[in-house]
This record gives structure tokens, C-alpha cells and sequence, in this order.
């Protein structure tokens, strides 16, 4: 296992993501990656956050050359169908009635690149959050609070989205937020690092 300092970048510019991270307490760099995010023809929710976050290092390499690129995106997916971002009040209450009673599941693509061999490793983690039956005044109670325009499935689980659901299904919560670190301990671990070690080292 290697346990040399390494220069470490993750291609998001969410706090949220930045967050978490930081918990592994391996100093690193933030950049912005810009990629296209349609979904193409075909292409399934699994296989498009898992090209998103691939895409996303491969934006970053010629700049950062030298770095370990970290890669992220989730979707959402409810009976079936990919649930995006809101960006505005009106469609974040569609979106919160139509999960209301249901279960929504997370597809957190994660990639993790060698940017000096060009080498990766990555894994999709799944997620579900099953969410209260919620009433129109409810709904509009939480968006007022929190106004998670930004967020897929217009909530913010690290907030007060907590109070919407009724229970929470997966490995690790972390991928909920963006950033499933267990599933990254483990590509880290794939790629020859000792996440403790390297901590421990810094």
C-alpha cells in the first residue's frame, strides 16, 4: 500500500461534497469540471452517473496532471424515471408530491483517476429514501425553510429533508449528500492507498 503524500483534487465545486471530504483529513485541491450532463439515448441511470463522474476527471487531467481526480454525480429515480435538480419552486413541490409516500433511489456515480497514468477505478452506489406521506402544506412549509432548488429530489438530507422521510435504505448516507465515502475508501484502497496511513502521514 502506498503511503506517500499524494495531491489530491475532487472535480466539484458543492460545499456539500467539499464536506465531506474533508473528513478523510487528506488535504486536497476543488476545480470545477465542465462536462455535458444530457442523458443519452438509452442510457440507463446507473450508466449515466457512472459516465458523468468518469467525464468529469477526464476534464480535469490536462490541468491537474499529476493529481489523484476524484469524480462524482448522482441522480435520482423514481418509478423508474431519472429525477433531476428542481432550479425553481413550482417544480420542486411536483417533485415532492410525487415522492410523497414513496421510495426514491440514489445512483451516485464515483470515480477515482490517476491522472499521471491515466488509470481509474469506480462503482455506482445505490441509495433509497423512502419519504412520509406529505401534505401540500407540508410541502410548502420545508420549501420555504430550505429552498433546495439545487438539489436532486428537492431536499437536503443534511438539513431539514431529514424530517421528510420515513426511513433511509444503503450502506453508506454519505451518497445521499453526494460523496458516498465508503465506496471511495474502497476505490482508494483498489488503487494501492492506505486511506488511514495517507492520513496519518499528512
Amino acid at each position: 500500500m502506498n503511503t506517500q503524500p499524494f495531491k489530491l483534487l475532487l472535480a466539484s465545486s458543492s460545499p456539500y461534497r467539499r464536506e465531506l471530504l474533508s473528513r478523510l483529513r487528506i488535504p486536497f485541491e476543488c476545480a470545477s469540471p465542465h462536462s455535458d450532463e444530457t442523458l443519452q439515448t438509452n442510457e440507463t441511470p446507473e450508466q449515466y452517473v457512472a459516465r458523468l463522474a468518469s467525464e468529469k476527471t477526464q476534464a480535469l487531467r490536462p490541468h491537474y496532471p499529476h493529481h489523484w481526480i476524484i469524480g462524482s454525480d448522482q441522480a435520482c429515480v423514481l418509478n423508474g424515471v431519472a429525477v433531476s435538480k428542481p432550479g425553481n419552486r413550482e417544480t420542486a413541490i411536483a417533485q415532492l408530491k410525487q415522492a410523497s409516500g414513496n421510495k426514491i433511489r440514489f445512483n451516485t456515480g464515483l470515480c477515482l483517476l490517476n491522472a499521471s497514468t491515466n488509470e481509474s477505478w469506480s462503482l455506482v452506489e445505490p441509495f433509497d429514501v423512502c419519504f412520509r406521506q406529505l401534505s401540500s402544506e407540508q410541502i410548502e412549509y420545508y420549501l420555504d425553510i430550505e429552498k433546495p432548488y439545487d438539489c436532486a429530489g428537492s431536499f437536503k438530507a443534511e438539513g431539514l429533508g431529514i424530517a421528510l422521510f420515513s426511513a433511509l435504505e444503503g450502506r453508506d448516507s454519505n451518497a445521499l449528500i453526494g460523496l458516498p465515502l465508503i465506496g471511495l475508501v474502497d476505490l482508494f484502497q483498489q488503487a494501492g492507498i492506505d486511506i488511514l496511513r495517507s492520513a496519518a502521514v499528512q
